[in-house]
């Protein structure tokens, strides 16, 4: 069975690739789609924006798309910036730009209270027309200042309590046993899994 991944961004696309082995999938990306228009992401949740993205590929290629539409949410900020995060620094915003700016709004407020979680909401559709969805959520802490050389995004910014580390010093394979990310895709495997019956 052939699907879509919904987004360029190629950290994604291996975490993706990684987690979904040992189904019978042959996984395409929209680099095997070079004509394929942006999809905005003006949705006011996760959730909407990942199916938005999903619907619009599947339509598109006339194949099954999964998309991933995630962030952070800071408690001390409301929630911010939630599914401004890619563009939290501005539309094109480098991912150190987005830790700065995260950094710049926390300073003065002490560990205790920097709680924060990542979100994931992976998003299923068929060109038919229907959609499942499935959501994973990491619970944290917003750190200091940036740790660790992997990962990507906000990685080097949380800090996981169970480790005491930044999600950007964990080892690939703890990150995709614990992320977010992994979490809503272990779901979005048990969703494919039936369309493989």
């Amino acid at each position: 069975m052939e699907i879509v991944l919904a987004t360029g961004n190629l950290h994604k696309v291996k975490e993706i690739k990684d987690i979904l082995k040992g189904l019978d999938l042959k996984i395409l990306t929209l680099q095997d789609f070079p004509k394929m228009p942006d999809i905005v992401e003006d949705g006011k949740t996760f959730e909407e924006n990942a199916v938005k993205k999903a619907k619009e590929i599947a339509r598109l290629t006339g194949k099954i798309a999964l998309s991933d539409d995630s962030g952070i949410e800071a408690e001390a900020l409301n929630n911010a910036p939630g599914v401004y995060s890619a563009r939290f620094a501005g539309e094109k915003a480098s991912g150190s730009a987005n830790n700065k700016k995260l950094i710049g709004l926390l300073k003065g407020i002490p560990l205790a209270r920097r709680k924060a979680r990542f979100v994931c909401v992976i998003a299923i559709a068929e060109p038919g027309g229907r959609i499942y969805t499935a959501e994973g959520e990491l619970k944290g802490i917003i750190a200091l200042r940036p740790a660790g050389k992997r990962g990507f995004g906000y990685d080097p910014l949380f800090i996981v309590p169970r480790y005491k580390k930044t999600v950007a010093q964990l080892s690939a394979g703890v990150k995709n046993s614990i992320s977010h990310r992994s979490k809503a895709l272990k779901k979005a495997k048990g969703i494919l899994k039936q369309f493989l019956k």
